[in-house]
């Protein structure tokens, strides 16, 4: 049942209230953080065949074409699929909810720190610092050898991709590894992956936990999780910000339930949320 009127003011007074007495914000945000910038969330087959009609007819699912199998079988489909997505999240401007968010994190006097699934780089596109930025399932502006051969994790800025749309094939070179010459695959965690290379990602953790015990500190830092479209299916980014055993402001249009009387739901997409939890914040301080 959605919120009446007075009950979202209420709950918006006291995640506002939680937000102007911290120290610091984890913001932990899924796949839903990227719809209101046009992003697909594939909740779904339905979801994802909708932007890729070849997958449909060929009827290969998120967990098919997501996985090391698919590019040892069907490569220039898995790049196709992968190639089209890289184009799309270098093409789209994220939302203003991440401008939002930068400000946020300005308020605050320990700062914030980024924990997301999404594998968008908008975060950083959109004015973080990488320094302050967990990419829990890698990202796609990162490349690695399919076997892999070596340890070693590049940048995809200057991979051209060019992809058949209507057949979800890549037309240009497939990318090839400097060190063996076999296949790249982005750095992305996949569906069934033993060989997803994560060096880069647990930097970055390192990163995030060092940020923690600072607010952990003596000085008893008030920390709050700001958490954004994340999804229950693959609940990584809903369980690490439930692990911080803080209170939580959890925005999302459907399962938007808490765990406890110290935190609270919102039942709203991440740029209305965001923009009215702002507007809410400001006029209380």
């Amino acid at each position: 049942m959605a919120n009446s009127d007075s009950e979202l003011q209420d709950k918006l007074r006291k995640a506002a209230y939680l937000l102007r007495d911290a120290d610091g914000v984890l913001i932990t945000a899924g796949a839903g953080m990227g719809v209101d910038s046009g992003l697909p969330d594939f909740r779904g087959n339905e979801g994802m065949w909708q932007a890729y009609p070849a997958l449909k007819q060929a009827q290969l699912s998120f967990t098919q074409i997501a996985t090391p199998s698919a590019f040892e079988s069907m490569p220039e489909l898995a790049w196709g699929f992968y190639g089209h997505r890289l184009q799309k999240y270098r093409d789209v401007v994220p939302h203003a909810g991440f401008g939002i968010l930068l400000a946020l994190a300005d308020r605050m006097p320990q700062g914030a720190f980024v924990f997301t699934s999404n594998v968008d780089g908008h975060f950083q596109k959109a004015g973080f610092s990488a320094s302050e930025i967990v990419e829990c399932h890698g990202s796609i502006r990162h490349l690695q050898c399919c076997t892999p051969c070596n340890d070693s994790i590049v940048s995809s800025d200057s991979l051209v991709v060019d992809v058949d749309n209507e057949r979800c094939l890549l037309r240009s070179p497939l990318p090839r590894c400097p060190h063996c010459g076999g296949l790249m695959r982005p750095n992305i965690l996949q569906f069934n992956d033993s060989t997803w290379l994560t060096s880069r990602t647990d930097l970055q953790i390192t990163k995030l936990q060092a940020w923690l015990q600072q607010m952990n500190s003596q000085q008893k830092k008030k920390l709050v999780v700001l958490e954004i479209g994340a999804g229950v299916a693959i609940s990584t980014v809903r369980n690490f910000g439930e692990r911080q055993q803080v209170p939580m402001i959890r925005i999302n249009p459907l399962d938007y339930g808490v765990r406890d009387l110290k935190s609270v739901g919102l039942q709203l997409g991440a740029l209305d949320g965001l923009q009215l939890l702002w507007a809410t914040l400001n006029a209380i301080t």
